[in-house]
């Protein structure tokens, strides 16, 4: 009588399976700690505990060479509004980053638009639009205060020369043309970076679209309008939240080009956090207006989110 000897395989125990599930879930689990600890460490180090501390800085008295010295919680949130400089440097910031979004963003599309073709040249005016981005900003800075220095730049000799001016060109020596010339630098610098966004979020439209719409009839204003512009929504929304969020926090360039000047016109909110901490020398009010800062970007970024989120359910 021949006996069958039962298949293996097919009558491996299932606690053996579960305990395979098992120990391959906890090594997944502990890998995947592994990849997240040294980021979750960084940001607790520089990001959570810093903003624990400038928190409780902001309900003491914590003079710079002093330390704490108390707690002093609703004045240091008063003497910030109660100043001279609070409201003069809301209004100057909130101008700029009006002015820099609209100039900054309007130019990134056109380039972006110029060079989305591919076509012969095209890498080389790309690599040149982005090229300034590469530049620090201190040092770009640094770069055209040189230039638009009146007696030694290399921009007002010229303009002298052919009979445009009498003399030499201030171009920081009054609060529109310091603002002006700021506002030139920071487009400059940073135009190729978002033409960059924006180029990438055209290249994901479907050339199908575009193929369709000229066999209907549409013009370019029509396709831009109705193909372009709604498709593009995305990446406009990216750059929008990147270029408010950095122009209120706007410190290098003017620290360098204009020192707040003249007559304390081109004052940040940033820079006056700056002048509260080391040139007062009161931690505790500077930390209080960081605070301010911070709330009032959580509050417009969940704006614009928000705001997002309906135009794409719309």
């Amino acid at each position: 009588m021949q006996v069958q000897t039962p298949d293996r395989e097919a009558v491996v125990p299932p606690v053996r399976t579960e305990r395979h599930h098992r120990r391959l879930w906890h090594s997944r689990t502990l890998q995947g700690l592994g990849y997240a600890t040294p980021t979750a460490a960084f940001v607790a180090v520089f990001f959570v505990l810093p903003l624990l501390l400038v928190g409780r800085m902001s309900l003491h008295d914590w003079p710079l060479l002093a330390g704490d010295r108390g707690g002093n919680t609703p004045e240091n949130y008063t003497d910030v509004t109660d100043s001279t400089l609070f409201w003069p440097a809301v209004r100057f910031t909130l101008l700029y980053t009006g002015i820099v979004t609209v100039v900054l963003l309007g130019l990134a599309l056109l380039l972006a638009l110029l060079v989305q073709e591919s076509r012969p040249g095209t890498g080389f005016f790309r690599t040149v639009y982005f090229l300034p981005g590469a530049l620090g900003l201190a040092s770009a800075s640094l770069l055209f205060w040189g230039m638009y220095s009146p007696t030694t730049g290399p921009l007002s000799r010229p303009l002298e020369k052919l009979g445009l001016v009498d003399g030499p060109v201030s171009f920081l020596g009054t609060p529109n043309s310091a603002l002006l010339s700021t506002v030139f630098l920071v487009v400059w610098k940073f135009a190729g970076f978002y033409m960059l966004i924006l180029l990438v979020g055209l290249q994901r439209i479907p050339h199908e679209l575009y193929e369709a719409a000229r066999m209907d009839g549409a013009g370019r204003g029509q396709i831009f309008r109705s193909i372009t512009l709604p498709l593009l929504r995305p990446s406009l929304a990216l750059s929008l939240l990147l270029c408010v969020t950095g122009s209120l926090l706007a410190f290098d360039q003017f620290f360098v080009l204009t020192k707040g000047g003249p007559d304390n016109s081109t004052v940040t909110v940033v820079q006056l956090i700056y002048r509260e901490a080391f040139q007062r020398l009161d931690l505790g009010t500077a930390a209080a207006l960081s605070i301010i800062v911070l709330a009032a970007l959580l509050l417009l970024n969940a704006l614009q989110f928000r705001g997002l989120r309906h135009a794409d359910e719309s």
